[in-house]
């Protein structure tokens, strides 16, 4: 028929993408570097400009962007780390506990927090909203290692506390953390670790 004969024909006017063989090298060995090991200096304010849009470029079915960006710098770090200490003390938490939700931002100099923001949508499911999300984390992660720094996606506790999240972050109620960036210059050499083997996670389906 002639409608599908134009199809056809539009199909094939449609080029295909040139091979990218420098960025597919870098997915084959990216890996994220120890949020414990960063330190000055930090990307700048241009650098993260670029990153952050590298990391908007995600999947998002219906275009909702579900997810928004808090850049975090040395100071607003400091007041992260001093409300993750009492809020610890206040739930109870042991020192050690307290110390490691204290820690990741005591000792950043920069991060990103990636918040979701899901909207309402009957084209969207929340689901499919919450996977953008975690999308936009990797890709601010990838993007940082592009660019020759060091990065590393980290929860913890404090991600997770709804009380943290509003007093330090002042979250809408429909909203939480998908996780913080860390970025820096890593401050020791970054050894990979074990891959899962394509056997136990792949199954190919012919028919």
């Amino acid at each position: 028929p002639p409608v599908i004969a134009d199809i056809c024909a539009r199909i094939k006017e449609i080029p295909m993408p040139d091979a990218n063989p420098a960025a597919l090298d870098f997915l084959l060995t990216r890996q994220s570097v120890s949020a414990k090991t960063l330190r000055p200096p930090v990307p700048s304010r241009a650098e993260l400009e670029t990153m952050l849009t590298a990391a908007a470029r995600v999947p998002d079915h219906g275009g909702l962007a579900p997810w928004r960006f808090i850049v975090l710098e040395r100071p607003a770090l400091e007041r992260l780390a001093r409300i993750a200490a009492a809020r610890g003390a206040a739930l109870g938490y042991d020192a050690e506990k307290i110390g490691k939700g204290e820690g990741q931002f005591a000792r950043s100099s920069l991060a990103v927090a990636v918040i979701a923001s899901p909207a309402i949508s009957e084209k969207a499911p929340e689901v499919e909203q919450t996977l953008s999300t975690g999308a936009a984390c990797v890709s601010l992660v990838n993007a940082a290692l592009a660019s020759g720094w060091g990065a590393a996606w980290i929860t913890g506790w404090p991600a997770f506390d709804r009380g943290f999240a509003e007093e330090a972050l002042s979250l809408a109620p429909q909203e939480w953390v998908a996780g913080f960036v860390h970025m820096g210059t890593p401050g020791s050499a970054v050894g990979d670790r074990p891959r899962p083997a394509l056997d136990r996670i792949v199954t190919w389906v012919a028919a």
